[in-house]
Formats: structure tokens, sequence, C-alpha cells
């Protein structure tokens, strides 16, 4: 079986993330660091590395992206038409031919720029020419960003196209839209297609499969096709072109005899005619849909004599209707029986026969008289048989191989001892009597004995059917009476005020939660237990103080002062409430020593700007002399291993 399997197709990065990641994995997987003191040859050495190792990179992506593209010379002949329906043969080949050209442009430069290093006389002159060798790789690939995009969504569209095996056995449905080919395929396959009351609601090929005979079928959903030439059509419509032109496979062709598809029959039968060379080789099934709508019986006259002049010795009309299912598994049965003739007789075809025969030698002897001499089996046989069987096997057999006995008849089935309740319809014959057991009585009891000679039964109350249907009663009549109650019922009305009211509580309700949020930080520090009842005990103090007439802000700040000495605060409350709403507020520009705020916003912008190089060097400011260590203990120290030589 022969799978085209294009969800393995790997992404294909934008241009500009393709040049990204070869760069940083140059940067990462090769030594960065480099001293003008070292010898010339290891210089040239290091950046010869960096330009080898981005031009390899960029060999190997653009390599692994034209192998995973599928060659449309190579492919079959069903694949590489529908990718030039739906891409463009042309525009296909030249994205791949683009990428194919600027590879060999990378491996050129890469060999040019690394004859150049090894004449590099310095430290500075090998390191633009690394540069000027990564900077042209990287606007070549640059220069393919539209190829790069359109190869992304040529693989995003493959990776959705169904998996079509173009040499298995297969089933086309064809048709105008909307005419039942989907609701076809429904019932016949597990396949669960869109079905709507309106056109073109299949859009692109579906498939699903069905099996017959053991066999297994691929049935094609197509979308429907319209009757105008081929130049006019449309690429959904192609894609049903492009199966019915490549797939050697059954074709049904549904007709809608109701003509509730929108298209009369003259215009189905015309269609019908038109691409009838693409039927040519292949066995033909014309389904005429929706008998359930119309009969053939019922059907006017001018499109019955249309429908009847297609039938011929290689076209077969089946009535059926997707909706009662009536007549669709005929459809698909003679459809499968027709198609697996058709590849048994090619299979044939090809078989050379005659070496095959020449091979083989039947003899058959020519006959001396009139006698018919039929097949003797010596009875030594039969008594081997015999002897291997046992007893009731072969009063099984004496039984079933007598042609006097009515395998039928329930009456022979039957013995004297037999429980009248056995059924040998649906249990066989009773081979009950041939029990071993302890007591000869148990062997016809329909249900075993459990315990002491007591099973299930002896536990069942033999009323209780009479008991269950009484119950069965009450139920319905208190149902009944329980309907009738809630009939009588008023029902039960919101007014308008009670409504409004419902409203406002959920508004609040609403309201009180969004502040609760608000005022929920997480930052703010819990207060103390200790504190909190103070602070309510001198709430409760001055509310005494007031319903006594007395005012209560001088006892209330003695109260305050007394815990705050008593918690050790070397400041006065008032002192530090200024304090706090002096730093709180924020200062104007001409307070922090600017004229205006366009001057300080200035000033920031120069901070921000000579700040920049310094965090080029991870440095946090001007005063920031530290120098890292280069050379970390961890990374230079103790055994090395056979290639750990090379350092990043």
């Amino acid at each position: 079986m022969v799978v085209y399997n294009f969800k393995q197709i790997q992404v294909v990065p934008k241009a500009q993330e393709f040049v990204d990641i070869i760069l940083s994995m140059t940067q990462r997987k090769t030594p960065t660091v480099v001293h003008r003191h070292l010898p010339i040859m290891r210089i040239r050495q290091f950046y010869m590395r960096k330009v080898k190792y981005t031009q390899q990179n960029y060999h190997d992506r653009i390599s692994q992206i034209l192998t995973d593209f599928p060659v449309l010379d190579d492919i079959h002949p069903f694949y590489a038409d529908l990718m030039n329906v739906l891409y463009d043969r042309d525009h296909y080949k030249l994205a791949l031919g683009q990428l194919n050209t600027a590879r060999h442009l990378i491996d050129n430069l890469g060999k040019d720029y690394v004859r150049l290093l090894k004449f590099g006389d310095s430290l500075y002159r090998c390191k633009q020419l690394k540069r000027a060798a990564l900077g042209r790789m990287a606007t070549i690939m640059r220069k393919q960003a539209a190829s790069l995009a359109y190869l992304e969504q040529v693989r995003q569209h493959l990776a959705r196209l169904p998996s079509i095996d173009p040499n298995t056995r297969t089933l086309i449905l064809c048709g105008y839209p909307n005419v039942g080919k989907s609701s076809f395929m429904n019932k016949v396959t597990r396949a669960d297609v869109e079905v709507q009351p309106y056109a073109f609601t299949t859009k692109s090929l579906l498939v699903g499969h069905s099996d017959y005979k053991y066999l297994r079928y691929q049935i094609l959903d197509t979308p429907g096709i319209l009757d105008h030439p081929l130049e006019e059509r449309n690429t959904i419509e192609m894609l049903s072109i492009t199966a019915l032109a490549h797939l050697r496979a059954a074709i049904i062709y549904i007709i809608d005899i109701s003509e509730e598809c929108g298209y009369t029959v003259e215009q189905q039968v015309s269609l019908f005619e038109s691409i009838k060379p693409l039927f040519t080789g292949k066995p033909l099934v014309v389904g005429l849909n929706k008998i359930d709508r119309v009969t053939l019986e019922n059907l006017r006259s001018d499109a019955k004599i249309l429908i009847e002049k297609l039938g011929d010795e290689h076209v077969t009309l089946l009535p059926m209707s997707s909706l009662t299912e009536e007549g669709v598994a005929q459809v698909k049965e003679y459809a499968c029986e027709k198609l697996l003739n058709m590849r048994v007789d090619a299979k044939l075809g090809t078989m050379r026969r005659e070496d095959v025969l020449s091979r083989l030698h039947v003899a058959m002897p020519a006959p001396r008289d009139d006698k018919s001499r039929g097949p003797i089996i010596p009875p030594s046989v039969f008594e081997k048989q015999r002897q291997k069987m046992s007893d009731t096997d072969l009063e099984e057999q004496k039984i079933l191989t007598n042609p006097a006995v009515d395998l039928y008849n329930k009456d022979f089935w039957k013995t004297a001892e037999e429980n009248p309740d056995w059924d040998p319809q649906y249990f066989g014959p009773d081979w009950r009597h041939q029990y071993d057991l302890k007591d000869d009585s148990w062997k016809f009891d329909s249900i075993p004995e459990i315990m002491d000679g007591i099973n299930i039964a002896d536990w069942i109350d033999p009323d209780i059917v009479n008991k269950v249907r009484e119950l069965e009663k009450e139920e319905v009549l208190r149902i009944q009476r329980l309907e009738e109650l809630m009939a009588n019922e008023e029902k039960f009305e919101i007014s308008e005020e009670d409504k409004l009211a419902i409203k406002e509580l959920r508004e609040k309700r609403a309201l009180t939660r969004i502040e609760h949020r608000l005022h929920k930080d997480k930052n703010n520090s819990i207060v103390p237990r200790k504190v909190q009842s103070e602070r309510e005990e001198i709430g409760t103090f001055e509310k005494h103080l007031v319903d006594l007439g007395i005012d209560p802000s001088n006892a209330s700040r003695r109260i305050r002062e007394r815990s705050q000495s008593r918690m050790g605060r070397k400041r006065e409350r008032s002192a530090s409430v200024a304090h706090r709403d002096h730093s709180a507020r924020s200062k104007t520009p001409h307070e922090e020593g600017f004229s205006d705020k366009r001057q300080k916003l200035k000033a920031e912008k120069m901070a921000k700007r000579a700040q920049k190089d310094r965090n080029k060097e991870s440095k946090k400011g001007e005063g920031d002399r530290v120098i890292l260590n280069k050379m970390p203990k961890h990374l230079y120290s103790g055994k090395r291993g056979i290639g750990k030589n090379e350092r990043r």
C-alpha cells in the first residue's frame, strides 16, 4: 500500500528566523574567545571554522527542505495533478529551484571566503572576512523570504490533505452539487462528512472506508461539478476532475430525480454526457437518488426517457434513497463487485498463463465402459474415525447425518424426561440428561441448587408479580393526581417591582465583590490582633465620651502617645506623618533642578542613551568596574577526556 504521508514534512521557517537560527548555532557551537597575541595560524583556524560551520548548517537545513517536499515527477500522477491544481506546478518548482540555487551560492561563498582567510595576516582582517562571509550568506537567505513563505503555506495545506492510496480498491462519488453524495458517504462508511441543504458543502476530497467480502474499499466523496467547459471550472471542481482522470476506480454517478438539488434531470444527464470520457475503462453505476421524494413511476415522462437512455451494457441504473437507506447497500455492493471483477481480469491478463500451463499436466483416463465408478473410502478409515470419536459424538453424528430426521422439528429434540419450558429453537438439543449430578432429579432444574437443596426460587414470593403490578397501578394513580394538582395551581409570577429589586441587589453584590478585590492587597502587612483590639477599644472609648457630651480628641491623643512610647518610637507621629505625606507627594521638575518638564524628559533620555554601552558589557552604571572571570575554575580545571580541548 503506497501512502504519501505529507504530515512528516518539517516546518519551513521564515527568512529572518532561518538566519537567526543558523547564527545562534554558530555562536553556541563554535569557540568564541580569540586574542590578538595568538599565532596567526590559530587565528585563521578560529575564523575559518566559523565560516565553514555556518555554510554547512545552511546547506543541511536547505537540503532537508528540498528532500522533504515531494518531486512532482516522482510521485503518482494523481498527486502531481492535485498539487498542480492546488498550488500551481510552475510556482512550486520555481520556489524549490530558488532554494536549490541559494544552497549552491552559499556553498561557493563558504569556499571562497575560507580560501581568502588562509591569507589573512591579522586578527582584524580575518574577523572582517568572517563578518563579510556570514553577512553575504544571510543576505542570500533573506532574498528567499517569498519562496520560504510560499513553501510553508504549501506544507500546511499538504498536511491537511487526506491520505489517499491511488492503487487500492476505490469508489468515487460524483455528480452535481447537493444531489446526496455526502449522505451516501455517511451511510456506507464510518466517516462523518458534513451534510447541509446548500450546494458546495464539500470543498475538498474526503475519504472513508468500507468493507465488502472481507476486503477494505476506499470511498472518495468529491465536490460537486457544474456543466460548463473545462477551462471555466474552478479549483474545487478540478479536484473532482483530477480524481476521475487518474484513479482506476469504480464510478458512482448520483442523479437527484426529485430535482430538489436545484438542477433538472436534463442538466444532470448533460453533465454525465460531458464527463463520460473520464469513465472509460472503469465500472460505472448510476444511482437514482431521493426515490423517497419521487419514485421512478411518478417521474416526468421526458425525464424518464432521458434516464432510461443512460442504461446500457456498461451503465447500470439503480434506484436508492440516502434518507431511508433503501437501495444504498445494493449500489455499494454492485459497484464493489464490478470493481473486483475488473481488477481480477486485469491481473489475469498480465499473467503468463501459457508458461504456467506448460509446466502442468493433468492426466485424464479414457473411459473403458459405461459404468459409473464413484469414489471408494476404505472401511479402515471409518474404523479409525470411530475409535477417535466418543460415544456421545457418534450418537450426534448418527442423528445429524440421518436424512430421515427433520432437524427443525421441535418434537424431535424433546425427550420424555425433558423440561417442557426448554425451546430447542433457541437453546439447541437438550443434553441435560447426560449430566452427572449427585441427585438425578436436579438435572432438569431451571435454577440450580445453591445450598442444602435450596435455590433462589425458594426465597421468591409466589405473589411477587401481582404485588409489582399493584404498585405500578398505584404509581400511575399518584402521578395523575400530582399532574392534576400542578394543573390547578396558580402560576407564580414575579412583579416588575420585585424584578427591579432583585436586579439592584445583584448589582450591589457585584460592586461589593469588586471593591473587596480592589482593597485586597497582598503587599499590605497584616495588622496584629493586639493592635487591632487596641484600636477597637479606643474607638469604643471615643464613642462613649461623645455620648457623654465630652470632646474625645485630647483623651485619644494621650492614649496613642502612651502606646507609641511603649513600642519605642523615636519620633512623634505628627513628624512621621508629615514626612510620609511629603515623600508621597511627587516633586515638580523645578524642585528636581530642571527648568520645565521638557528638560527633565531630555535628561532622562540622555541617561538611557549613555547606559546603552554599559548594558552591552552587563555593567550596572558608570562606577561599575567589575571584570568577570574569563576562565572560571569549574570549567578549566581537572582532567579532560577525548574531544574536550576546544572551548567556546
